[in-house]
């Protein structure tokens, strides 16, 4: 399954991009994920989206990672599932029959794609390619480890075509050099993180205040509303 958030048309990144969690890789079985309001906005009757599709694969990537996003943030959450064809076997990979999608309308909206890792990125970028067909004005992919396992040439051209507005991955793995190059890369850099984490077990405090970035969204999301009134 393929995670994500949707925003207001008007919000523009980079916001700022410090810290990401690397946790939950493979989080627990989703239940389901319900819209939740903006702060200083109540819920008012059924507003909700629940859904508890089946997951063959074993795994809902960031499923749990974009549960948490959305609710912190006060955005919406929807997720495109891949159906695959597991009686063919292409390059060693079962291939994606269809991707269905589960979540509100897209239309004028800013969608950010939550996944924990991007291989090739065939999946993630046919997931760009629908979004943007569905009228999203902008689609930002943010993963914790980019592999890009068959290059950068797919990212080239899904960006060019106008698919892919951003793609935001940590260096907390081996980045292809030529990936900073690219004007549609982000980097997430994580060293001031692993650096916070390393002092406070050095000095044996607990790093559970590292581990929570829940403050740090939200003092970022203020000063952000800060600069724009």
């Amino acid at each position: 399954m393929t995670a994500f958030l949707l925003f207001r048309s008007e919000l523009q990144l980079p916001l700022q991009i410090q810290h990401r969690a690397a946790a939950d890789l493979h989080p627990p079985a989703f239940v389901h994920a319900q819209k939740r309001p903006a702060p200083g906005r109540q819920l008012t009757g059924a507003q909700g989206l629940f859904a508890q599709p089946p997951a063959p694969e074993g795994r809902q990537g960031a499923m749990g990672r974009a549960v948490y996003f959305s609710n912190v943030l006060g955005v919406d959450m929807g997720m495109f599932y891949k159906r695959r064809d597991y009686s063919t076997v292409v390059n060693g990979k079962n291939p994606i029959v269809a991707h269905e999608f589960l979540g509100d309308d897209v239309h004028g909206r800013t969608v950010i794609i939550v996944d924990d890792m991007i291989s090739s990125g065939e999946s993630m970028l046919d997931v760009t390619k629908q979004l943007k067909d569905r009228g999203a004005a902008r689609v930002y992919v943010c993963t914790t480890f980019g592999l890009f396992t068959e290059g950068l040439g797919k990212f080239d051209k899904y960006y060019e075509k106008g698919y892919m507005d951003g793609l935001i991955t940590t260096n907390l793995t081996y980045l292809p050099p030529e990936l900073n190059s690219k004007p549609y890369f982000i980097k997430a850099d994580m060293s001031k993180f692993l650096a916070l984490i390393i002092d406070s077990l050095n000095h044996d405090i607990p790093i559970s205040s590292v581990l929570n970035p829940t403050d740090k969204i939200h003092d970022l999301l203020e000063g952000r509303m800060a600069n724009q009134k």
